[in-house]
């Protein structure tokens, strides 16, 4: 019985200096961030091209004295900014991570800030990439969630939960052929956390379209939500559309938190009818509605349709063409979410508690029974808010 537990352990052991060696092939953790406090300009010049909105500030490009090309983010000092500065930059050492490469303390207008340069991703945004294509297959949708769950395993491995994995987070170095040239990276580190167990995330901060069930409620949460996120994204990649979908146009109603609730999703026709059932369990896998159920990153990239991408089969997908179809309502989907990321943000430092309508005088659903025994009517903003709160 101790030899068979000693093989077993020394089975585990290798196991993990294989997966070790493998992750350091993609980048090892960046040490002790060294922040600098002469003026940026000295450095770099900036322009006034922006590149992105982040959740925490504008991205502009900028150059370096060597022509370089750059982007430039500017935070306000703080201590959430500092966080968002200090998690990427210990990622940023992975090869599917966005690269950090100087960080300046300087003031403005009597303002500190915060300014962070980047590698300048000029290849735009996966699924626009996507979308440009006149051909995709089941084999290419393979590889770039492999990309992806690198970025994620690497982050997980540092005990980092990045909180807002969704598409427009993820970025292109270049504009050479999706295939065969521009690498694929993850960005905007703004909801990320140090996570250490599974109790420690409680923020419910997120994107509307592609946020865990229990990020949607009272519930803790943690690494898996990134996992919920992953299999969202691999879901779209195979289709071009998302599982959950709000059937009033909103970005998000209750209807759609039930759905997401519940785990209720299909793969309809005649998108879904040619990929492969391997996709369809572990994309099934990542979106368990209970996340001790859910697969982890270690399981999704050991699963054969990630480990071995290279022999998916190369399937036909209607990705590329649903996308075309759908570029119209592109800018108001944004929009929307952008919207609904304002008013739903939690501030990150403070706890999510739900209000019991028997304790909370100001509850709607007091309001509610307070006007129905008075045989009153509801004011508009309390019939807004009867409404969000109930069907569908």
């Amino acid at each position: 019985m101790a030899d068979t537990d000693m093989k077993r352990s020394a089975t585990e052991e290798g196991l993990k200096n294989v997966n070790s060696l493998l992750m350091s092939l993609v980048g090892t953790p960046k040490g002790t961030l060294a922040v600098k406090n002469h003026p940026i300009t000295e450095d770099y010049s900036i322009s006034s091209t922006v590149l992105g909105l982040g959740i925490n500030g504008k991205v502009v490009e900028c150059t370096s004295s060597a022509g370089e090309k750059c982007a430039l983010k500017v935070l306000k000092d703080n201590s959430k900014s500092r966080r968002e500065i200090d998690l990427h930059w210990r990622a940023a050492g992975c090869k599917h991570i966005v690269n950090i490469r100087d960080v300046y303390e300087n003031s403005y207008n009597g303002q500190k800030c915060l300014l962070v340069v980047m590698e300048c991703m000029e290849g735009g945004e996966l699924f626009t990439r996507i979308q440009d294509r006149t051909a995709f297959n089941e084999r290419e949708a393979a590889e770039i969630v492999k990309d992806i769950c690198i970025a994620v395993k690497f982050l997980h491995d540092l005990n980092i939960a990045h909180r807002d994995l969704k598409p427009e987070n993820l970025l292109y170095t270049n504009r050479s052929n999706i295939s065969g040239g521009g690498v694929l990276k993850l960005t905007d580190f703004g909801f990320a956390k140090e996570t250490f167990t599974r109790d420690t995330l409680q923020t419910p901060c997120y994107t509307p379209y592609y946020v865990a069930p229990e990020v949607l409620g009272p519930e803790k949460y943690d690494k898996s939500c990134d996992i919920w996120s992953l299999g969202v994204i691999m879901y779209i990649l195979l289709c071009g559309f998302p599982p959950f979908y709000s059937n009033h146009g909103l970005p998000i109603s209750p209807g759609m938190k039930k759905r997401i609730r519940s785990g209720q999703y299909e793969f309809p026709f005649p998108e879904w009818k040619n990929v492969s059932n391997d996709a369809k369990e572990l994309i099934k896998g990542c979106l368990k509605t209970n996340p001790e159920e859910r697969l982890t990153i270690d399981q999704v990239i050991k699963n054969k349709w990630i480990a071995q991408y290279n022999v998916v089969p190369q399937t036909p997908l209607l990705t590329s063409d649903v996308l075309k179809e759908e570029n119209e309502q592109w800018p108001d989907v944004q929009q929307g979410m952008s919207l609904a990321l304002q008013e739903m943000r939690v501030d990150q430092d403070q706890p999510f508690t739900v209000k019991n309508p028997r304790l909370d005088s100001n509850s709607a659903l007091v309001k509610k029974r307070r006007a129905k025994a008075a045989g009153g009517v509801p004011t508009i903003q309390e019939q807004i808010t009867q409404e969000e709160t109930g069907g569908s």
